[in-house]
């Protein structure tokens, strides 16, 4: 019976315990934010300032880009707030247009207000083809200004695009707090 009881218990740590852990894909891509991060930050200084300031950050450390005439983007990130990891983030991108090529890039959203965090958070914020992120070069950070309350900074890592194109990027976010409710 004692035995049993053991077997029980350790039955239910384990499986209690195992809906919290993280999967492999997901540590890794918490590990390529982190080494992104130092990047970005070493790249442009301003960005630490940006982190310290947005309500919320968003960094995408490996999107992949790829058009001939229709294009999308693909990648996975972390959702950070006061520096710390809450979540994880989903982006996707489809566009059509005059376009060709293929590339591969890091990506950082911050959030300027809890407004914009919210539209983020309940899967409502898309960018139009308007919207443009400020490539990541030393003090690029300097002349970026908030639009709607969020501003994206890119830093190309592999590839050549070319691209007039008109689409939308969606973005999702799935909370570590939500994983602990089921």
């Amino acid at each position: 019976m004692k035995t049993l009881k053991t077997i029980l218990l350790g039955a239910i740590l384990f499986t209690s315990f195992s809906g919290f852990s993280q999967t492999e894909k997901e540590a890794k891509i918490m590990k390529d934010a982190e080494k992104v991060k130092m990047k970005m930050v070493k790249t442009d200084q301003g960005l630490k300032t940006f982190m310290d300031n947005s309500t919320a950050y968003v960094i995408f450390p490996n999107v992949g880009e790829g058009a001939l005439i229709i294009g999308g983007a693909s990648g996975n990130g972390v959702v950070y707030e006061n520096g710390k990891p809450v979540g994880l983030a989903d982006l996707k991108k489809v566009d059509v247009g005059l376009q060709a090529g293929g590339q591969a890039l890091s990506e950082i959203i911050f959030f300027e207000t809890e407004e914009a965090l919210a539209k983020f958070k309940d899967d409502e914020l898309t960018f139009s083809a308007e919207a443009s992120a400020v490539v990541l070069e030393s003090g690029a950070s300097k002349n970026a200004n908030y639009s709607d309350g969020v501003v994206v900074f890119a830093m190309p890592k592999a590839g050549i695009m070319a691209d007039l194109s008109v689409g939308g990027q969606r973005l999702s976010y799935d909370s570590f707090d939500d994983r602990s409710d089921k």
